[in-house]
């Protein structure tokens, strides 16, 4: 028999879908590992489907029972597009394990092993064939045995981000390398008026991440802030799966405060530190506030935040204690009034939106945070992502550099911010400080809008630092942009715009950075994005 290369192969799809029929081998093996209940504060184990696709196979494959390639027509296998991840047959280097025991299983099978589409049939056929032993009457008992776990991580482990999202029109497979050594950044920016298929294109952007990472000792995860609350919709909860995840990733800051506080802890901190940090505080709720805020009201609401600190021995603060201490230093005449800031205060304190202490980690799990229920322009929804930001921009300033090796660096989390125009509006410190920290402590963003001119405004150019502009169906179209984008102007420029014009939804155009660099052909490309949801 001749050497199988497995990593030419692509999964299949099996009668009603192969992720369906192993649904109940992932359920059964989720409430082995899973309590029957759980706090708010821990999460239950969610299985990622290649390591389910990996135990069925390997069970498939003890199975000594004569093999016949007959047998392959008995499910109706079809090749799909889409290839395993990057890691089913490299993770501990398991493809080797798999080819030895395909040639002993098959060994008296003619066959031509070379082909790529019989292999991946052939392999869909085993994952079929362990879903039964496991799922057959004392099955998973027989199977469950003690593994140990892995005591550090080799940077070997690094996962390939190379997110598959659709085709070129050529017929080859786009792809986004967001994580190889020479990738300057990897910032994604997304543009595309209601209907154009932006959500589904930022299913498929999660769904290759945490596909890619998410099963490695290096996973990426994410958090979502969910404007339009589609995410979070209980009508979505079936397709959570597909971001290796579940419901109780979903935060929803009406029914009960998130689950951290976004203020930072200062103890033992030397008081300059607090200082600059109050100040920034201070900027950051004038930025949210509807009326515009009075020098002397900023200084007020700086030295409230201080004072809070000072009472609360440097430990984090909440909302309420600057209330209070704002409404202090009011004029005793005064202090009943509201003025801005007092307004803005009230409604923090008066939604309960954050947590009086650190309950979840954002970066070590997957978060989706419904915004559904806010105004999208208003105070709350402003600040309930300006503030988790912040806190973000909290956790990455205390991260080492994160891990690489000669080829890949170490992605550790996605930012992902739906209807990104209501936070692009202003000044945004700690979303532009988030993009600028970006690579060396491996984190990135994905930023969603309308329209493309939304990326771009006189507080910060989140065009100049992205590695990957995504434009779908627009509404109207800015020609200073496409000129900065794609560099092209006169004949060009309109076959350009036309192209844009002329996108269907799922649709989108990119930068071609290969003819870019060279000054050849059209400095972009079009891609049909993959159906997902």
């Amino acid at each position: 028999m001749s050497n199988i290369n497995l990593l030419t192969i692509r999964g299949v799809t099996a009668i009603n879908g192969m992720h369906d029929r192993i649904q109940d081998v992932k359920t059964a093996l989720e409430q082995r590992l899973n309590l029957d209940e759980y706090t708010d504060d821990i999460r239950p184990v969610v299985l990622n489907y290649s390591v389910v696709l990996r135990i069925c196979l390997l069970a498939g494959l003890s199975d000594k029972s004569p093999r016949k390639i007959d047998d392959l027509n008995d499910y109706n296998m079809v090749v799909s597009r889409t290839p395993y991840a990057t890691t089913f047959f490299t993770k501990s280097n398991i493809g080797t394990l798999f080819e030895i025991l395909l040639k002993l299983r098959y060994k008296d099978v003619e066959a031509d092993w070379t082909q790529p589409n019989l292999v991946s049939r052939v392999m869909g056929r085993e994952i079929l064939r362990g879903k039964d032993i496991l799922m057959k009457e004392g099955g998973l008992e027989e199977w469950l045995t003690y593994i140990p776990l892995r005591a550090g991580k080799s940077l070997t482990d690094i996962p390939e981000l190379n997110l598959r999202i659709g085709e070129y029109e050529n017929g080859m497979d786009a792809c986004l390398d967001m994580n190889s050594r020479q990738i300057a950044n990897t910032q994604i920016l997304v543009a595309g008026t209601t209907g154009s298929g932006k959500s589904n294109l930022l299913s498929v952007l999660i769904n290759q991440i945490r596909n890619a990472s998410s099963d490695t000792h290096y996973p990426v995860n994410f958090l979502l802030f969910d404007y339009k609350g589609e995410f979070s919709d209980p009508a979505f909860e079936s397709n959570l799966q597909l971001f290796d995840t579940d419901r109780t990733s979903i935060l929803n800051p009406i029914e009960r405060p998130l689950p951290f506080t976004p203020f930072k802890d200062f103890t033992g901190r030397p008081i300059n530190e607090v200082n600059l940090y109050a100040t920034s505080m201070a900027t950051a709720l004038s930025s949210i506030a509807p009326a515009r805020i009075s020098a002397k009201m900023d200084d007020r609401l700086s030295d409230a935040i201080i004072n809070a600190y000072k009472k609360r021995d440097f430990k984090p603060i909440t909302f309420k204690m600057v209330l209070e201490e704002y409404t202090a230093l009011l004029p005793g005449n005064k202090q009943d009034e509201k003025d801005s800031v007092s307004s803005v205060l009230n409604q923090l304190v008066k939604n309960n939106i954050f947590a009086d202490e650190d309950r979840v980690d954002l970066l070590h799990d997957c978060y989706i945070i419904n915004l559904g229920g806010f105004e999208k322009d208003g105070i709350m929804a402003k600040a309930i992502v300006y503030f988790v930001i912040s806190k973000l921009n909290n956790i990455y300033e205390k991260l080492p550099k994160q891990a690489m090796n000669d080829e890949r660096v170490e992605l550790r989390h996605f930012t992902i911010i739906d209807e990104a125009h209501y936070m692009l509006g202003f000044e945004n410190k700690p979303l532009q400080n988030l993009i600028a920290v970006g690579r060396n402590k491996g984190m990135s963003i994905i930023l969603a809008t309308q329209n493309m001119e939304s990326f771009k405004s006189k507080y910060f150019d989140f065009y100049a630092n992205a590695q990957y502009p995504l434009i779908m169906k627009q509404q109207q179209q800015n020609d200073a942009v496409l000129k900065d984008l794609f560099g092209v102007s006169g004949a060009l420029l309109q076959e350009l715009k036309q192209a844009i014009t002329g996108l269907q939804k799922g649709e989108l155009i990119t930068r071609d950075s290969a003819n870019m660099a060279l000054g050849i052909g059209k400095p972009w490309q079009k891609i049909k994005v993959t159906h997902l949801i």
